[in-house]
């Protein structure tokens, strides 16, 4: 068990249904471990927002907010209920309009399809947000879902939630946490230019999940300033928080350093293989993908490989897009490149030899630490099953039950062996 002087810190990476998925089952394997009802701050982005908000909201029996949540990936298909609202009829009304402007062109007055053409493009550009408000919509049916009315403040006070978004006017993060909404461009996070009484959890979600070309960005509206003035000289604009920081490590490992014990839970799917663009649309997307994969790549060396180095903690990292079975080969590696914090390698007892020489006792320290983990006993996934749990999407639809039972699965897994190869004083009583 943790000791009083260990804190911990849990990051959800953002990633859609998917993430929400993959990260329930990280929840359900901490708990099982007696690690969950422990965790400190947990910092969540996107699809993992979702799963951290909904836990945090509903603290009480895991079991049943487990039930729960399970449920309603299966059922509650965010994208059905957009598109079968007003919003989505005017959606429709647009196509429509669009299709029935194609009859110009067979009369005598085909020079009008041009300029018909022309108009409803300048409409939907000038007035998109305005007539299609979707991330509006969709923060209704995350409340109506998930969070039931509640606000910010009526989280707990442990874990202490952070709820990551990004702020496109200041280039920096925008969190919500029970206590304060704020982004250090506006002051510090003591004396911040927000108040959240009253906020929507939902919005808060809303904003963490909001997906750029897709959805509405997200304002702060001007009842929550505590100075009214400065609404009218500053004006967030929010996106997912996935374009700053889309596994959430960061705000935890830059904004609260008193946490000694990090586990972070990614559901990045890996590569998706070879990819054709037919059109611009896709070609900026999969450019945008390789920002953010940079991004993400310069994070995890900041964060977590020179943590040896530098912050020292117990940090347990861990992707579905691995495979459980090359975790311990992948500790070897980072024993051998010095990634290995003193303090991990006494608790898991390693000699000073296999220290010095990891390559030439690979065996050894592999067989030493499969015992240690109990790694036999640990449920592995069936290449089928990972290939099903990668394969899944990352939009807000209902999931099916096969693609949810993998995921959890997935997640149940990596997170046991990683948790005990790095972070061992969570275990020391064991």
């Amino acid at each position: 068990m943790p000791s009083e002087t260990e804190r911990i810190g849990l990051a959800l990476s953002g990633g859609g249904y998917r993430a929400t998925a993959f990260h329930l089952g990280t929840l359900k394997k901490l708990h099982d471990l007696n690690i969950l009802e422990k965790i400190d701050v947990m910092s969540t982005i996107s699809g993992g927002s979702i799963t951290g908000a909904y836990y945090c909201a509903e603290q009480g029996n895991f079991d049943a907010v487990y039930a729960e949540l399970y449920s309603a990936l299966q059922t509650k298909d965010v994208v059905k209920k957009v598109l079968f609202s007003w919003l989505g009829l005017r959606l429709l009304i647009f196509i429509v309009v669009l299709i029935f402007s194609l009859y110009w062109l067979f009369t005598p007055f085909a020079w009008l399809f041009p300029v018909i053409l022309v108009l409803l493009f300048f409409i939907i550009l000038r007035y998109q947000f305005m007539l299609l408000p979707i991330s509006k919509r969709i923060e209704q049916v995350y409340d109506q879902f998930f969070y039931h009315k509640k606000k910010l403040a009526e989280l707990p006070e442990k874990p202490k939630l952070i709820i990551g978004s990004t702020n496109l006017q200041t280039a920096r993060p925008f969190s919500f946490s029970r206590s304060t909404m704020w982004d250090t461009s506006y002051g510090s996070k003591a004396n911040p230019m927000f108040k959240n009484d009253g906020f929507p959890l939902s919005r808060a979600v809303m904003a963490s999940s909001c997906v750029p070309f897709a959805f509405t960005p997200v304002t702060i509206a001007k009842e929550y300033f505590r100075n009214p003035a400065d609404a009218e000289k500053i004006h967030p604009l929010l996106v997912d928080g996935g374009v700053y920081d889309n596994q959430g490590i960061h705000k935890i490992m830059q904004d609260n350093r008193d946490l000694n014990i990090i586990i972070t839970s990614d559901a990045g799917g890996g590569s998706k293989g070879e990819i054709t663009t037919k059109n611009t649309f896709t070609l900026l997307t999969e450019t945008v993908n390789v920002f953010m994969a940079r991004i993400k790549k310069s994070q995890m060396v900041t964060d977590v490989y020179d943590n040896a180095d530098t912050f020292k903690k117990e940090i347990a990292y861990f992707s579905l897009a691995w495979d459980m079975e090359n975790c311990i080969p992948g500790f070897i590696d980072n024993l051998e490149k010095k990634q290995i914090t003193e303090a991990v390698i006494t608790a898991q007892r390693l000699k000073e030899d296999w220290v010095s020489h990891p390559r030439k006792y690979a065996v050894e320290i592999e067989d030493h630490l499969k015992k240690n983990v109990n790694y036999d006993s640990i449920p592995k996934p069936t290449p089928e099953e990972k290939k099903i749990a990668r394969g899944v999407g990352t939009n807000l639809t209902a999931l099916k039950k096969e693609e949810v039972d993998c995921l959890i699965k997935q997640a149940l897994a990596l997170t046991e062996i990683q948790v005990k190869l790095y972070c061992p004083s969570l275990f020391r009583n064991h």
